[in-house]
């Protein structure tokens, strides 16, 4: 007899990447076992698969940009290179029996709440499925961002984003224009550098740089971290002490003038021309957008090669590009660096709530959830690294073990009282996003003279939590009077929730 393929799940999750995976091991772990990841690509690994772009690495220590449950005693470095923790995320989701949940090469198309079977219908390129719940972790860094330049479309030659490089293509003798300034392409340029015959450099803006003070962990080191752990988990605790303190300048601007003031002068010894120095120098608040982490990449823009414009890009011809100041520029390769859609997520344009809204139009330009984790008007939906959970100081993996608490706490809540369906309070909702804009207010985010990805096209602060990862942790609890919680109107006769 052939076997049907099962369509229904108590825990539907879309992305394999270090979200969807740690969801799934601490569902497993808390023993709800009935559950599926829909993964649009042919591994795991999320971002970290995706952007295997030369030099890609964490600009986060390693021991802290993992999960705490599953410590790795074998990084090689301190912050660890794009290979690395593209294995890990493997073997994370090979240990904790992860594996046979995932749908590879699922691309969910839509996914919207049912209110008459309260339920979520996920419709794949694979077929369509129902989850009683639904957890979108997407992430914010999965859908390359290109600028729609006039005549890119007429260009001749090669060119592909940072998250989709193409490795079969030589870059040797190439003359390579690289367009945007951020966290990829200070990765990258210095890998490329000396391989091409011309590097154009277009920046929009300057961005504050630190030096990267990397390390190799030794043999040693490695067997003692996996003889002691303990080790480890205080080598990952003394970090993440470190990094918190650094929120007290973000949400002081005046502070991180001491900061402006050793990134200065780190920028001075590596760059000595005067005319490259200024054209490397930001007139903002450091902190104000993404602070780059790097050793090579100012060195790299000394070199003969390169060139760093400064004057907008006006269009793309076949063969080159033509800055607003007329210089034409001859290049046959262009790598966009731009970044990613963070606030305009494509995968929210294609999921629908009760009233048949998608997240998008419910949020009208200000992404919105409580604790960044629930929508009101969206059903037994858990979104993961949602509105309001970016950092700009340390791991998002903290903000993320944070969440799935909120997640386990709600599913077990609702496992005792037989409950079946879940969504904040309106009123709760709206009240935590005014307090999270009004702590926003003053910090080097709102007042540091910079307009970033970080602020929404409304001028609100909606990318990032405006504190500490332990003022969050501290929030991150599930209270029961926060939200409405119901009943099937026709209850099955087994509990949706019922732990295998």
């Amino acid at each position: 007899m052939q076997q049907v393929e099962k369509t229904h799940f108590t825990v539907a999750i879309a992305g394999t990447g270090f979200s969807g995976l740690g969801a799934a091991i601490r569902l497993k772990q808390a023993g709800f076992n009935d559950l599926v990841l829909f993964e649009r690509g042919n591994d795991v690994g999320g971002v970290w698969r995706d952007n295997a772009y030369p030099g890609a690495a964490c600009d986060v220590e390693s021991h802290l940009y993992s999960f705490s449950f599953a410590p790795n005693p074998s990084w090689s470095h301190a912050f660890s290179r794009q290979p690395e923790i593209y294995a890990y995320l493997r073997e994370c989701a090979e240990r904790f029996e992860v594996t046979p949940h995932i749908r590879l090469q699922h691309t969910v198309r839509e996914a919207h709440w049912d209110e008459a079977r309260q339920r979520w219908v996920i419709e794949t390129d694979r077929g369509t499925f129902t989850a009683d719940f639904f957890l979108p972790a997407v992430g914010a860094l999965s859908d390359p961002m290109v600028p729609q330049i006039p005549g890119l479309k007429k260009f001749k030659g090669k060119a592909f984003h940072s998250a989709q490089w193409d490795h079969s293509y030589d870059l040797s003798g190439k003359k390579v224009a690289v367009i945007g300034t951020g966290a990829s392409a200070v990765q990258f340029i210095p890998e490329i550098q000396p391989k091409v015959q011309k590097l154009t450099l277009f920046q929009r803006t300057p961005a504050w740089v630190l030096p990267r003070w990397d390390s190799r962990f030794s043999d040693r080191k490695k067997a003692l971290y996996a003889k002691i752990p303990t080790l480890q988990k205080l080598a990952r605790r003394s970090i993440y002490l470190r990094r918190e303190l650094f929120v007290l300048g973000f949400r002081n601007p005046s502070y991180m003038k001491l900061v402006e003031r050793f990134a200065r002068r780190y920028l001075k010894s590596v760059v000595t021309d005067p005319a490259l120095r200024a054209k490397l120098t930001p007139d903002f608040r450091i902190g104000c957008k993404r602070i780059l982490i790097t050793a090579d990449y100012l060195p790299a823009l000394t070199r003969p090669n390169v060139d760093v414009v400064t004057h907008g890009i006006r269009e793309i011809r076949e063969h080159s590009i033509v800055t607003a100041d007329g210089v034409e520029h001859e290049v046959d390769t262009i790598i966009f660096g731009t970044g990613f859609h963070v606030l305009d997520l494509p995968f929210a344009d294609h999921v629908r709530g009760r009233d048949g809204q998608t997240l998008n139009e419910s949020w009208k330009g200000s992404p919105s959830a409580y604790l960044g984790t629930t929508i009101s008007g969206f059903p037994n939906l858990f979104f993961l690294m949602g509105p309001g959970t970016g950092l700009g100081h340390t791991s998002v993996i903290v903000m993320l073990e944070a969440q799935l608490q909120i997640l386990i706490g709600a599913l077990q809540h609702m496992q005792r009282e037989k409950l079946d369906v879940i969504e904040p309070k309106k009123q709760v909702q709206d009240n935590y996003f005014d307090w999270m804009q009004q702590e926003a207010q003053g910090t080097v985010w709102t007042a540091g003279g910079c307009s970033s990805w970080y602020l929404d096209p409304n001028g609100k602060l909606t990318s990032l939590w405006p504190h500490s990862t332990l003022a969050f942790r501290n929030k991150a609890r599930f209270r029961a009077d926060e939200y409405v919680l119901s009943q099937r109107a026709a209850r099955p006769n087994q509990a949706p929730l019922a732990a295998e």
